[in-house]
This record gives C-alpha cells, structure tokens and sequence, in this order.
C-alpha cells in the first residue's frame, strides 16, 4: 500500500476583520479563493477526510495530487466566504464544529468569534462539506478526566447526529493535543480517523488517528502556500513551530507529572 504523503491544510476563521483573538489563525477571503486557485491550476484533487482514511484503510488508489482541505471550531465565515470557493471549484472539505460554540440551542458560549448557526452548518453539508468533530467545548482534551472527555466526545457526537442525520465519523483535536487516551476515547466514540496539527504532511503510517496537518494562517504567502501543498521547505517555514511544540510539550507532560501526584496524595 502506498503511504505517499499528502498535504491536509487546516484553517480557522475565513474574515474580512477577523478579531483579535482570531486574527493570527484566519485568512482573508482574496486569500483563500487564491489559494483554491492554485489547487486547481497545479493539479489537485481535493478529498475529505473520511475519503482519504478510506483510501489508506483499504489500499485503494490516491488520485495523483491528493489534498485535504479543512476548518476547525465553525467560524461563520466558512460558510459566507469559504463556501462559494468551494462550490466554484467543485471541491470537497470537512468541517470540524465544536457543537457547544455554534449558534443555536446546543449554545454554551465560548466561541472566539462569530460562529456558524446550525442552519449554515446543514448548507454546508449539503454543498459537499463533510462535517465532523471537534468536541462540544474545545477543552485541552488531554488535560480531562476519563468522564469528562467521554462527556465531551458524547456530547459532541450526539447533537450532530441529531442535526444532521448522521453521525461524525471524522474527528479533529482541540488544540491539537490527544495522547494515546484520548485516541483511544476518540475510536470508542465510534469516529473512524482523527487529524492532529503536528505541521507535517499526512501519512498512512502515522495511524488513522494522528494524521498530522499544516496550519494555514493570515500572514501565509502565496509563494508559502505552494512550498506547503507541494511538500518543499516545510522543516523550515514552521520551524518555528515545531521548537514551540516540543518546548510546550515538556511544560505539559511535567504538568500532568504534578497533577498526578498531587492526586494521589488527596
């Protein structure tokens, strides 16, 4: 089986004056539908998430230039400026929501943002947009207790069921951070892959659930966006990255360190 790799491009917020607390993570409509262009003109074919984990579940074939594209939390302007993108392209994407901070009855506050409603979520699914799950209040997942990352993952799972018609089977990290309890809560949830950050390209050998991803941000040029599709300097355009990585991974394994600790000492 071919474990070539492939580009999954994570984005956030799609805005023309995204917030403050936004900002670093959105791109700007002109920016994006530039960067769809560039898919198109050099070739890719844009799968969703669940289609690629099929692929490298089954052994099937890759089309030539696979590339994932897909967004987290479930900023509204996914739907106001990604979408038509998309659609003029004909590309396929997955939405990961965080069903507490979209809009509507399931509302718990919290999102960084304006967030989508569940109406422009079913729009969404309708164009083409696979949509999966990123928690239902975007916790460190890492950092819960065995019941409370059930509740979250449960949660989560449920009201898309509910909204939907069907249930997640793809799933995204909340910041990224799972460990092999989270993964292994995450499978039991009943999602059949999970994506990371990592910011390197997708691998089948990474395991269905720790499929690395790149971040796309606001100051992301085009001459970077091609570099990244196309798999070239990726080491040193997020090394960056990486060394903040390892260097808060430390922080939080010696976190979780004393907590346990402490815990055993009550």
């Amino acid at each position: 089986m071919s474990d070539r790799a492939v580009p999954v491009l994570m984005y956030h917020s799609v805005a023309v004056a995204p917030n403050d607390a936004t900002r670093g993570l959105s791109v700007a409509p002109e920016a994006f539908a530039d960067q769809l262009a560039v898919l198109a003109d050099r070739g890719f074919t844009p799968l969703d998430t669940a289609a690629l984990a099929a692929c490298w579940r089954s052994g099937a074939a890759l089309p030539a230039r696979p590339v994932l594209i897909t967004f987290d939390d479930g900023y509204e302007g996914v739907h106001r400026h990604a979408l038509p993108a998309l659609v003029e392209h004909g590309f396929p994407a997955t939405l990961f929501v965080s069903t507490g901070w979209l809009r509507g009855a399931h509302d718990t506050g919290g999102g960084l943002d304006t967030m989508l409603d569940w109406d422009q979520v079913r729009e969404l699914a309708a164009a083409g947009v696979e949509i999966g799950g990123h928690s239902h209040t975007h916790p460190q997942l890492d950092q819960l207790g065995d019941d409370a990352l059930r509740t979250e993952l449960e949660r989560c799972t449920s009201i898309v069921a509910a909204e939907l018609g069907t249930a997640p089977v793809s799933f995204a990290y909340p910041y990224g951070y799972s460990g092999r309890r989270v993964r292994r809560a995450v499978r039991d949830a009943g999602y059949a892959q999970a994506l990371a950050v990592g910011n390197h390209l997708a691998r089948r050998a990474q395991g269905p659930y720790a499929l690395q991803r790149l971040t796309v941000r606001r100051g992301t040029t085009l001459r970077e966006f091609e570099r990244m599709v196309q798999g070239r300097s990726i080491a040193r355009d997020f090394a960056r990255d990486h060394a903040l990585t390892r260097g808060y991974a430390l922080v939080r394994r010696a976190r979780q360190i004393s907590r346990k600790a402490f815990g055993s000492r009550v």
